[in-house]
């Protein structure tokens, strides 16, 4: 009889590799600014570096973190300083280390019965941060409703979504599929993923309509009143509302007061999309930021954004959990148990697309205990101010100017020579490797988007990106005159 090998790595072993692997990590951040933020390798070139066939025996583990190396071509750097692209997706030392050991206990909280731990301790969390963000108390687990951990805003908006089908059609889409005609409304500023989750839900792009906005690319509530009426008019059944607090392309602040009277009125489910911006009310003077979300009826922000906590993060509150959990609720028979009968325990399986979900509350958990609120509003302010000071730069520059106004930490802003020269400056300021930009359309016009919010981005980090950019516009200048 052949002895069985013993494939397994042993404590030992792990423990040994896994200071490595940490040590790893610490010299990656230490020399995170000496790599191009962007990736600069051309399309399937790091695939190409790979051996075409997987290996017939187990290698060494410190060969396999050696060759970790020669990924970092391949690698954009979001945790570098020197990142100020798209919205930030940062984190931290504690989240690090707070996913580690998420991995280590290999929860499936799916059910309480399956890790009580894992969901109560989301529950708490996500509690906590009703407090530390000044939301309305109706979010609280205490009353009717409550919060969950989702992956992304995306997921966040298909459940609300799907809740909002069921209570327009008495829950019968889920019996019988979707026939009537349910219309949803956000402004032409909202993010794609509500179109994606349209899609999903099984309405049908055409019945998404997208709200005219006002000068400060916010939505206007007497355009989406008067769409509304048309579409009842036309037999149609007004259905979903999204609200953004801070759109990605400038960072606008939709009125949420005046959108949510008018779905009381209408009786429309109103949905809050605040990814990146909701971070900001952990501080006092931002929140101004949740006037009107009262009125709500669903509402998420992503720590993974903005808060420190890495990715995938994002709280997701309902105001009636009821609906939401009668939406998507499926018990097979293997997975009944007592706690779930008893009626007693929160199954956040019912809260979710999935049914399988990782302990993500850990790395929340961990974040909010070590740096505290103070930290967490120090954190928010610094990168609020530097990104007011970039935009008092641009504001006093002959040969730029911003293209809105900028009221946390996204600054938007355009060179005057137009959209071609724009265009030409980002490619080139990306190709650089010193800092990574991107861009958007606004009022029709190319326009470059400056955000602060990675961990360890300073003051010195955006004054280099200020004189980069000003150097560079230069050149090409010149080249264009030449």
């Amino acid at each position: 009889m052949l002895e069985k090998k013993n494939f397994n790595m042993t404590t030992d072993e792990f423990r040994h590799h896994g200071r490595a692997v940490i040590d790893w990590i610490a010299d990656y951040y230490d020399t995170i600014e000496s790599f191009p933020v962007l990736s600069q390798v051309q399309p399937n070139e790091i695939r190409s570096s790979l051996p075409a066939e997987p290996p017939h025996q187990g290698e060494k583990f410190e060969n396999i973190l050696k060759d970790v190396d020669s990924l970092l071509p391949g690698i954009t750097h979001w945790q570098s300083p020197n990142f100020f692209a798209y919205f930030p997706a940062n984190t931290s030392g504690p989240s690090i280390l707070a996913e580690l050991l998420s991995a280590g206990l290999g929860v499936q909280g799916m059910l309480w019965s399956t890790s009580p731990a894992c969901t109560e301790l989301e529950t708490h969390v996500l509690d906590w941060l009703v407090n530390m963000l000044g939301l309305p108390e109706k979010f609280k687990s205490t009353g009717k409703g409550g919060g969950v951990i989702q992956d992304s805003a995306s997921s966040a908006v298909l459940c609300a979504l799907l809740a909002a089908r069921e209570q327009s059609t008495n829950y019968e889409s889920n019996e019988k599929g979707c026939d009537q005609h349910l219309v949803v409304y956000a402004s032409t500023q909202t993010h794609s993923s509500i179109e994606k989750a349209v899609k999903i839900v099984g309405l049908g792009k055409q019945n998404l309509r997208l709200i005219q906005v006002d000068e400060d690319f916010a939505l206007r509530p007497d355009k989406l009143l008067l769409q509304i009426k048309k579409d009842r008019q036309d037999g149609l059944i007004p259905c979903f509302v999204v609200a953004t607090v801070g759109t990605t392309s400038s960072n606008a602040i939709d009125p949420l007061s005046e959108i949510g009277n008018i779905c009381r009125e209408e009786n429309l489910w109103l949905h809050v999309d605040s990814a990146m911006s909701g971070t900001a009310a952990l501080c006092p003077e931002y929140r101004y930021l949740n006037a009107g979300l009262d009125l709500a009826d669903s509402y998420c922000f992503n720590p993974h954004k903005w808060m420190l906590t890495n990715f995938d993060c994002d709280c997701f509150y309902v105001a009636n959990r009821a609906i939401l959990n009668k939406t998507l609720k499926v018990l097979p028979e293997y997975l009944r148990n007592k706690a779930t009968e008893s009626g007693d325990v929160i199954d956040y399986s019912d809260w979710e697309i999935p049914l399988g979900r990782r302990f993500r509350s850990l790395k929340l958990w961990f974040v909010i205990r070590y740096y505290g609120i103070e930290g967490l509003q120090q954190h928010i302010r610094h990168h609020i101010k530097m990104a007011q000071d970039f935009a008092g730069w641009i504001d006093d520059s002959e040969h730029f100017e911003l293209a809105n106004l900028a009221p946390l930490n996204l600054v938007c802003f355009k060179h005057l020579g137009g959209d071609s020269f724009n265009q030409h400056l980002l490619e080139r300021l990306n190709q650089s490797g010193h800092l990574f930009l991107t861009h958007t359309i606004l009022n029709g016009q190319y326009v470059l988007r400056f955000c602060v919010g990675q961990t360890h981005t300073e003051e010195r980090h955006v004054k280099q990106a200020w004189l980069h950019i000003q150097e560079t516009a230069a050149k090409l200048e010149n080249i264009l005159q030449e």
